[in-house]
């Protein structure tokens, strides 16, 4: 199996790891709400590294969190992945931010909506079902009371992200089920960069660039 290296930058989580053989090999990660990236980001890279004895020359991949986030955020997780992915003469793998998110949990039916935080009342979501097939495309939406009612009228539907509280500040419905405290990590980015890479699902490393949904707003 393929050693990749998962960078994951898109909020205020920065989170490194190296998986292997399906075996996440180190994690480290820090959350904070001042985005500390730019300083934490290779110093993360190195530690693992080290920590672990992995010299980057052996890895196979680099996986980097696509979007959508904050803009800043996977402005600097793209553009250490693409330098690394081209000083080591690696492919590049991109993974889609709310899916990292959205594989946080499992359930065995019902629905899962990961929702990331924007601006005011508004949030990136994605729905998900229970095997994880997209049943509605990423949005940048506004919420409101009526959010959701048809997936909850039919479904219990687990909700997480850090737009949550958000929703249920404003939603009643017994079918909603909050997750409150959940990021996106590098950990769940691996799962789905190695099935990436078995199927040899690359990125241009000159081309590539990451998925903002929205055009930039300042302080994001």
């Amino acid at each position: 199996m393929s050693r990749i290296l998962c960078l994951e930058t898109s909020t205020t989580n920065c989170s490194v790891c190296i998986g292997e053989s399906n075996q996440i090999l180190a994690l480290k990660e820090f959350n904070s709400v001042e985005y500390s990236h730019a300083e934490k980001l290779h110093s993360f890279i190195d530690d693992v590294c080290k920590e672990n004895h992995i010299v980057l020359e052996s890895l196979d991949a680099i996986s980097v969190s696509k979007g959508p986030g904050s803009y800043t955020g996977l402005r600097i997780g793209v553009s250490a992945a693409k330098g690394l992915a081209f000083a080591l003469d690696k492919p590049l793998i991109s993974v889609p931010t709310l899916l990292v998110l959205a594989k946080q949990i499992e359930i065995e039916s019902g629905l899962i909506v990961p929702m990331l935080d924007a601006r005011r009342m508004e949030v990136y979501s994605e729905i998900y079902t229970s095997d994880f097939e997209i049943y509605r495309s990423i949005e940048a939406e506004i919420l409101d009371k009526d959010s959701y009612s048809e997936e909850l009228q039919n479904h219990q539907v687990h909700f997480i992200g850090s737009g949550v509280e958000k929703f249920e500040s404003i939603c009643r419905n017994p079918n909603a089920i909050f997750y409150k405290t959940k990021l996106p990590s590098a950990q769940e980015q691996y799962f789905a960069a190695q099935r990436k890479f078995d199927l040899n699902d690359f990125e241009d490393v000159a081309y590539f660039e990451p998925y903002y949904l929205k055009d930039f707003v300042p302080g994001r």
